[in-house]
């Protein structure tokens, strides 16, 4: 299950019906793989690549994969509970991406799929996690009912091409176009305390440009009050994992506060200034969030605070 600590900088997809991508992903390092059953398979390689997926999954889990997830078919397919009632048997499995949740419905229909299946397991195991795709006007208007929808809920994703298409509208290089929704969707992530909004699919990848482009739209997202970012293809990560985690010099600031805070609480002072900025309640409680994915991140932030143990409040 999903904790405040989750990290999900990168949502990689992976298509699962090449048995070539399903194996490179034993290689790589990234915070989140999902395997995706749903467009990237044709309807005629469904059933193949859900029975490839799960042979997969029953091996050795990768070893520098932080979340292995499942995007499935969307439940209005005939694809759906086929998916579920198969991956969930995997003992490697952490979430469910559910593409197309267009209502609350949606999310019970997974969520009452997920404990009737585990109710009948010989073993054990926690539930695993969902995550929501939002693609259309419906889901958007209904957003926050769906945020309520399942207690397994812990991370909504923007998908900007279905949006574009619901609303007939062209996706352009400011994405401007898409700011009301996207804004929409990072705000009712945080006001329902869901760990994760990610942002959309950045379509460049290939030469310079389009690493460019892709750096450009993680800094936009992360300045929306993004915490992540769909990834196509494994170039992306690296940028989109640096991006979305705290720098030195964030991280360095952070344990500044955290260390001179402490001793502000000690002496009873509930404000006090750094580097001649005033530091209260919400900036060290930002501060605190930065350290915990940090830590998350690899960080050695005992490390850090011994560095700066001396650090006194102004």
């Amino acid at each position: 299950m999903a904790t405040a600590a989750t990290l999900r900088r990168a949502l990689l997809y992976v298509p699962a019906s090449s048995s070539r991508f399903l194996e490179k992903t034993r290689n790589l390092k990234v915070d989140n793989i999902s395997y995706d059953l749903e467009d990237s398979v044709t309807p005629g390689k469904k059933p193949e690549a859900r029975i490839a997926l799960r042979k997969f999954l029953d091996s050795a889990r990768p070893e520098h994969v932080g979340e292995i997830a499942v995007r499935i078919n969307s439940v209005d397919t005939k694809y759906a509970l086929d998916d579920l009632t198969e991956v969930l048997q995997a003992p490697n499995l952490d979430t469910i991406v559910v593409p197309k949740v267009n209502s609350a419905s949606d999310l019970h229909f997974v969520t009452d799929v997920i404990r009737h299946t585990l109710s009948k397991s010989t073993s054990p195991r926690n539930p695993p996690s969902i995550i929501a795709l939002i693609e259309s006007a419906r889901a958007l208007t209904d957003i926050n009912t769906i945020c309520r929808a399942s207690p397994h809920l812990s991370g909504l994703i923007f998908a900007a091409e279905d949006f574009a298409l619901d609303l007939s509208i062209t996706r352009t290089p400011d994405l401007t176009e898409f700011l009301f929704a996207r804004s929409a969707i990072v705000t009712a992530a945080r006001a329902h305390k869901l760990p994760s909004a990610i942002d959309l699919v950045c379509t460049h990848y290939k030469g310079e440009r389009g690493l460019q482009t892709l750096e450009q739209e993680c800094k936009a997202g992360r300045n929306l009050g993004f915490n992540g970012k769909q990834c196509i293809h494994p170039s992306q990560v690296e940028i989109v994992q640096r991006v979305y985690g705290p720098g030195e010099e964030e991280v360095n600031w952070a344990c500044r506060v955290v260390v001179a805070d402490e001793k502000a609480d000690g002496a009873g002072r509930g404000a006090w200034t750094l580097d001649g900025k005033m530091i209260d309640a919400p900036v060290s409680g930002k501060a605190r969030a930065i350290l915990k994915k940090a830590e998350a991140a690899g960080w050695d932030v005992a490390g850090l605070r011994n560095k700066w143990k001396d650090q006194e409040p102004e």
